[in-house]
């Protein structure tokens, strides 16, 4: 019998890199044929709400081996039968599901770590749910994921203008993540969750400045570089003539245009997160927020980045 072990993807594409390379590295150790399952994670439509949440893989030079119709949880009678084979897998000695769990800890949900230990107890056949944001899963496998997360040509625009400014510049990327928690509609008009918007991005905003105090110190004529899901307002915090916007592009041409940066101002966004980590400038200076984690799992920024 194959031994195989089906992915789960949802979200949008930092997410997706995230549930995709910790399963990479785990048929790598197992020697399981890993599987996509491309559908189950946008079966509802609260999933599919914002423009970038849509699985976004089969932009990028990731083979394209997709979960059979009958491995999937993509219809309501196929979630019902899961509710009841998680429910059957409780009593299984060796176990089909791997699912991430989340503990609460003062109040805050933290995403518990898979230890070696927890693979020894797996079936021939594995469904992994979760998200993973940990480095530590994958790290080993870097080069492989460089290669693989290459967008593919047919999907990219010519961009040579902002190229050649981000190669020929010391250039900084600074990824600007608005509306956090309010991005969907029906969240739009609820006042706590508009709070804790303002609340971020003024965090964010803040923790930007003390990184570029640090790149002006620290760095030979750093040129700083802003992406963002949503540029309204944003002047009133950052100079245009200090700063330039890099604007008009899809998902996957901004996920290109990071490979080209010289450093990063690492904020609250996975997205920007695989823009930095997969950069090959050997030069390279990553800072991150010393007070902000968009993850649920406290290994999400690696060790060598500096904290700011």
């Amino acid at each position: 019998m194959e031994k195989k072990l089906i992915v789960e993807i949802a979200e949008g594409l930092g997410n997706q890199l995230f549930m995709y390379s910790h399963a990479y590295s785990l048929s790598k150790k197992l020697g399981f044929k890993l599987q996509i399952d491309n559908t189950s994670g946008y079966f509802k439509k609260k999933n599919r709400l914002r423009n970038h949440q849509k699985y976004m893989l089969d932009h990028l030079n990731v083979e394209q081996n997709l979960a059979s119709s009958n491995c999937k949880y993509d219809s309501v009678l196929k979630r019902c039968k899961k509710k009841l084979d998680l429910l059957i897998d409780k009593f299984n000695t060796k176990k089909k599901f791997l699912i991430e769990k989340k503990i609460k800890i003062d109040g805050k949900k933290i995403a518990k770590s898979i230890n070696s230990s927890d693979y020894n107890n797996l079936s021939n056949s594995i469904y992994i749910q979760g998200n993973f944001e940990d480095y530590n899963y994958f790290d080993s496998l870097r080069d492989d994921l460089i290669k693989m997360y290459k967008p593919l040509n047919c999907h990219l625009l010519e961009n040579n203008e902002i190229i050649n400014k981000l190669v020929s510049t010391n250039s900084v990327s600074i990824h600007i993540r608005q509306n956090k928690f309010t991005e969907q509609p029906h969240e739009q008009n609820n006042k706590y969750k508009v709070y804790k918007s303002k609340i971020y991005i003024d965090n964010l905003i803040e923790y930007v400045n003390r990184s570029v105090n640090f790149f002006e110190k620290e760095t030979v004529n750093p040129v700083f570089y802003i992406w963002s899901n949503d540029f309204s307002n944003l002047e009133k915090y950052f100079n245009k003539n200090k700063f330039i916007y890099v604007s008009g592009n899809d998902a996957i041409n901004d996920f290109n245009l990071f490979s080209y940066a010289k450093h990063f101002i690492v904020g609250g966004s996975t997205f920007h997160w695989w823009g930095a980590y997969l950069n090959e400038n050997p030069g390279k200076i990553c800072v991150c927020p010393s007070n902000i984690n968009p993850s649920g799992n406290s290994n999400f920024y690696p060790t060598h980045w500096k904290r700011i």
